[in-house]
């Protein structure tokens, strides 16, 4: 088995369902969200239990990332300041593609049949559609969403211009010195302009 290396991002994610009633679906979201490193994953209103998830789910992700269970929509409580996104196709969602990931975000991602509930999109800071020809499974699209958050959020050395891999390595970010330092040089020098 390989192991892939996880690439770090700024702020933090978190993944969740609502109403979903397949363990297999459920199972494989968190699942997925625990090897994209999402910091949480939660539920609203989910008609399966933590022990058939369990069954499904290999990692154990409930048990390694928090978990956070919530009966209703309105007692559905996110950090301060972490973004609500709802997946679902509406008319006024974002395509996923042109979508930027806010810093901190939980994700949402509704039922098998049927899609986010009205009180949830009515939640949610924004609402993004992944631009396929017709709806997706729930897991495949949970995926989709935290890979593009890893691709466009995470540093990777730049795509070439032609098929292939990168021709050079990612950007390592230069620091420079800490701001009381230039502050500091900057007084040095103005001083010793106007001593000339």
């Amino acid at each position: 088995m390989v192991r892939a290396t996880p690439h770090k991002m700024r702020g933090y994610f978190g993944i969740g369902v609502e109403g979903i009633s397949k363990p297999m679906n459920f199972g494989a979201v968190t699942r997925t969200a625990h090897a994209f490193g999402a910091s949480f994953t939660f539920s609203v209103a989910v008609a399966t239990s933590m022990r058939e998830i369990d069954l499904v789910d290999t990692s154990s992700s409930t048990r390694n990332i928090p978990f956070y269970e919530f009966d209703t929509t309105e007692e559905l409580m996110l950090p301060k300041e972490c973004a609500l996104v709802g997946v679902e196709i509406t008319e006024d969602a974002i395509d996923l593609p042109s979508f930027r990931h806010p810093r901190c975000a939980a994700y949402v991602v509704g039922p098998e049949r049927g899609g986010l509930s009205d009180a949830m999109l009515g939640r949610c800071d924004h609402v993004v559609k992944i631009p396929t020809r017709f709806s997706i499974n729930v897991g495949l699209a949970s995926a989709l969403v935290m890979y593009d958050r890893l691709i466009t959020l995470g540093r990777f050395a730049p795509r070439p211009e032609q098929a292939g891999g990168p021709s050079e390595s990612r950007q390592v970010p230069a620091f420079g010195a800490p701001a009381w330092v230039r502050k500091q040089r900057r007084q040095a020098k103005a001083a010793k302009r106007d001593t000339l």
